[in-house]
């Protein structure tokens, strides 16, 4: 069995579920079925069938519905719920003081793509904040600070499907730069742009095959 050990995921709605995500964190899944999804089970999403099927723990779930990786959201500024500042917030709050995390899975672009963030140009340092407003500068930024800070870290990218030809390859080129390991969704089946039940297992068969296979 594959042992990813002790896991952090940092994602969007394709991660959530009710009562599994932080207090206060937008979902999309519940454990009724709301929105247009038939997906009503925590057993159902791609994250907990990869877990039940490999030896690792959850430590996180840090899924936030609706968020972008840079700060530029639907409705503009998110730092407060972006990927970056919702990573930056609980570096700075110490939660990782006392945690080990083996396995560190990003699966996001999804609502960049969406809601048309700013793509901007590759940084690779000196980032300020106005600077992660955009696509581009964010993704390099995020992966970075996470293999600063877990220098030993397995760290592991989803990629959507069906998302601008420059989210993909700006994801691809991050995980070049910085050592991450990426996965490439294919052919995923989707209600309103989230996956329903077949797509969830999609998810975790691809994720789960590519562990494998490594």
């Amino acid at each position: 069995m594959v042992d990813l050990g002790k896991v952090f995921i940092l994602g969007d709605s394709y991660s959530t579920f009710e009562g599994h995500i932080p207090e206060g964190y937008a979902t999309w899944y519940y454990d009724v079925i709301r929105n247009d999804t038939d997906v009503d089970k925590v057993e159902q999403t791609w994250w907990k069938k990869v877990l039940d099927n490999t030896k690792s723990e959850l430590v996180l779930n840090c899924s936030y519905s609706g968020t972008t990786i840079c700060h530029t959201g639907y409705a503009g500024d998110c730092s407060n719920a972006s990927f970056v500042g919702r990573f930056d917030d609980i570096v700075a709050d110490g939660w990782f003081s006392n945690k080990t995390v083996d396995t560190f899975i990003v699966f996001g672009g999804t609502n960049d793509s969406w809601a048309n963030s700013p793509i901007g140009e590759t940084m690779t340092s000196g980032w300020t904040k106005e600077d992660l407003f955009s696509y581009l500068p964010a993704v390099n930024y995020l992966l970075k600070r996470v293999k600063d800070l877990f220098p030993g870290v397995r760290l592991i990218c989803i990629l959507n499907c069906d998302l601008k030809p420059e989210i993909n390859d700006g994801l691809r080129d991050a995980a070049v730069r910085y050592g991450a390991e990426l996965i490439e969704l294919k052919d995923i089946e989707k209600r309103s742009g989230h996956p329903d039940i077949r797509g969830m297992e999609q998810i975790a068969e691809q994720v789960l095959g590519y562990l494998k296979g490594r």
